[in-house]
């Protein structure tokens, strides 16, 4: 098979983690964080909140986009998670 038709190995979900930008008081990001830890919990992949009042470029970078989730520092969703979206993408 050609390189270029191969899929990359799957990452084990545990090996992953999810990111949650956001700001205090926010209410899509405190409904975000529930999704965010249900399907961590479920899955066993780390994640980790960072508050973007508190970091220069993560405000000039999402402000208008919060919250944000990554998965291992790429951009995954904004706005609202979709926990299906959130599971694929974690390989669970």
């Amino acid at each position: 098979m050609a390189p270029l038709l191969r899929r990359a190995p799957r990452k084990n979900p545990a090996d992953r983690t999810v990111t949650l930008i956001g700001k205090p008081g926010c209410h899509l990001c405190d409904d975000a964080q529930r999704v965010i830890e249900a399907i961590c919990a479920e899955t066993g992949a780390a994640w980790e909140k960072k508050d973007i009042t508190e970091d220069e470029e993560l405000y000039r970078k999402y402000w208008e986009q919060i919250p944000v989730i990554l998965v291992d520092g790429a951009q995954h969703d904004f706005w609202r998670v979709d926990p299906q979206r959130l599971r694929k993408a974690l390989g669970a």
